[in-house]
Formats: C-alpha cells, sequence, structure tokens
C-alpha cells in the first residue's frame, strides 16, 4: 500500500511528511520491563510492511500480524514483551494473495486475514477473505485455511480495515477513500465457494485500519492522521469522538489489547514501533478511548478537542508544524489525484 502518489507530488509529500516527522521526534524503543503489550518495536528483518494487527486470545502479550503485497500466505505471531517472532504461520489453500490489508480475531477462535487492498480503486472484480484457527502453540507451522470471495454490492473499491465483532462473529471492512469511505456489513455467516456480498451500512473517513473494543460497543478506525473511536450497537454507528493516536511515519494499524485496556498502534517499514495508548476506565473494553499514548515522543496527530488534555509535552510548536504538514500534504494528495498518475 502507497502512502504518498508517485511522481514530483509524490516528492514533496514524502518530504514533508520527513520534516514534520523531525519535528515529532523518534519513535518509541521495545519494551524492556518483561511486560506484555507495551510499546515495542517489531524486530524481524521479514515484517516491512506490517499493515494490520490483531491481539492474541489464546497467547497473551502476542500481536498477529502480516506484510502488505507480494509477500505470500504468511502470518506472523510476535511477542510484544520482546518485539520477536514466535511464530510464522503459512496458509494452505488460498491462492496467491495479492494485497493483504487487514487481521481480526473472531469470537470462534479464527483468525481473519483480509486481502482486500486494491490500490488503483476498483479494478478487482472481488476480494478475499481468508480464515484459519489460531494455533494453540506459538511454532511454525502450515494450516489450512479456507478462502471466502468478497464483492461489494456498490461495486468495487479499496480497503485495508476488516473487523471482526468480538460477540455476533460478524466481518465488516471499512473501505479508503480521500472523500471518505463507508463501512460495510458482511452476510451473517460467511459462506465458501459462493460470493459473500458486503453491504454499505455507514461513512467513514479515510480508514488505514479499525478494531472492534472486547464487548463489542467501541469501534476505533484509524487514518494516517488521526483515529476516531464510535459507538456501535445493533450493527450500525453511532456516536463518535477523536481518539489520541501517535504520529507515526506511516500510520497502518490498530488493536485493542486482549483485555481491551489500551490500543495499540502499528505502522509500517522495517523495524516499525506499535505504540500503546491507554483507554480510560481500564480493562472494560468500552471506556472512552481518550489516554495519552504511552510511549509516542510525537504525542497526537489529530485529535483536537477528542483527547484528554496534554502533559504539556510536544508543545505549541510540534502541533503547528504535524498541522502545516498534514495540509500540505493533503493539498499534494488532491493535486496528484486532479492531475492522474504520472
Amino acid at each position: 500500500m502507497r502512502l504518498y502518489p508517485t511522481g514530483p507530488a509524490g516528492t514533496r509529500a514524502a518530504a514533508l511528511a520527513a520534516a514534520v516527522l523531525l519535528f515529532a521526534g523518534a519513535g518509541p524503543a521495545a519494551a524492556d520491563d518483561g511486560r506484555p503489550d507495551r510499546d515495542f518495536t517489531i524486530e524481524d528483518p521479514r515484517i516491512t510492511e506490517s499493515s494490520g494487527l490483531a491481539a492474541s486470545r489464546a497467547h497473551p502479550g502476542v500481536y498477529w500480524t502480516h506484510n502488505d503485497s507480494d509477500d505470500g500466505p504468511y502470518v506472523f505471531a510476535v511477542d510484544s514483551r520482546t518485539g520477536k517472532t514466535l511464530a510464522t504461520i503459512t496458509m494452505r489453500g488460498v491462492g496467491e494473495p495479492r494485497d493483504v490489508e487487514g487481521i481480526s480475531v473472531g469470537p470462534d477462535g479464527d483468525l481473519y486475514v483480509g486481502d482486500i487492498g486494491d490500490n488503483l480503486d476498483g479494478t478487482w472484480s472481488h476480494v478475499w477473505i481468508y480464515r484459519f484457527p489460531e494455533p494453540k502453540q506459538l511454532r511454525d507451522a502450515t494450516v489450512d485455511a479456507v478462502q471466502y470471495d468478497v464483492k461489494y454490492a456498490d461495486g468495487a473499491r479499496n480497503a485495508e480495515a476488516l473487523m471482526v465483532h468480538p460477540k455476533t462473529g460478524r466481518v465488516y471492512i471499512a473501505s479508503k477513500n480521500e472523500d471518505g469511505g463507508g463501512l460495510y456489513e458482511g452476510p451473517a455467516k460467511l459462506t465458501a465457494g459462493s460470493v459473500n456480498t458486503f453491504r454499505r451500512v455507514g461513512e467513514v473517513p479515510w480508514v488505514t485500519d479499525g478494531a472492534f473494543s472486547p464487548d463489542g460497543k467501541r469501534l476505533v478506525l484509524r487514518s494516517y492522521f488521526s483515529a476516531r473511536a464510535y459507538a456501535f450497537e445493533n450493527g450500525r454507528l453511532g456516536e463518535d469522538r477523536s481518539v489520541a493516536a501517535p504520529f507515526q511515519r506511516q500510520a497502518e494499524s490498530v488493536t485493542y489489547t486482549a483485555d481491551g485496556s489500551a490500543l495499540m498502534f502499528g505502522s509500517e517499514g522495517a523495524q516499525s514501533d506499535v505504540v500503546r495508548g491507554e483507554v480510560e476506565g481500564g480493562g472494560s473494553g468500552s471506556g472512552q478511548e481518550q489516554g495519552k499514548p504511552s510511549g509516542s515522543a510525537g504525542g497526537e496527530a489529530g485529535d483536537q478537542g477528542g483527547g484528554e488534555e496534554g502533559d504539556g509535552k510536544g508543545g505549541a510548536g510540534l502541533g503547528a508544524a504535524i498541522v502545516v504538514g498534514v495540509g500540505v500534504l493533503w493539498f499534494a494528495l488532491r493535486r496528484k489525484r486532479g492531475q492522474g498518475e504520472g
């Protein structure tokens, strides 16, 4: 998945983002206190495009992730205590993945992997979801996975966020578009061997990943520069509020910790950082997602008036730099869209 447009506009946009990151400071170091679910750095040199993140239900402190496109049918279990990979799972029986963008754990204990990316915004007539039981033991293994064909009722589109509701087991996908995407609801039960049609049930902003709280009452959606938490009831979005999220080089993924006490924010790149953001109210899974990221030197992006007041770190200069950088980057993206790919 590409963050910036190509050509001169892409060069300018990338340079601007890099300048903003100089103000934002370095990312967090790997946790060294031996506790799980803390800030950590993914150490595996094979994981260079971590595009989705899901907290294990069977193995406390372990997070499932995968690369973006052109990597093969692989899923990795990463230990948040050390940042090291504990298991590499190879999915068998799913063909050749094209653009894997999301991962989620269902109430049945299965892992759902979303091969749902479409960088050309609607060139593929269908996308895929892969499913297999979360391994009881963490070791390298090849597993048989079920493959589901997916189409959208209103036509093909690009998407990066796949979420399985932790109570109903229903699968949701959030599409990605600079002018705003949609939340799509799958059938009550996915069926192999036939088309599973997803229908639009809500409007969402630009989304790179999403996650349900463990109790299923809230849905957090993140983008490159911000995140929002929505009340979720009877399969529909409710009131929303801004969520404190770290500023990362390529903000890609988000998941709740298994106990719902925090959100974990991930990014792409070699040795990418995963940053913990506290959830107000502790482990209920339905508290207000407004805590400050625990290890983010750069503070929040896109959290004006939504999260808790800052503690003095970062300051007005950082906020101004981020706002200016984001604004100019957005202009470059829209300008490139108007010109077409060069």
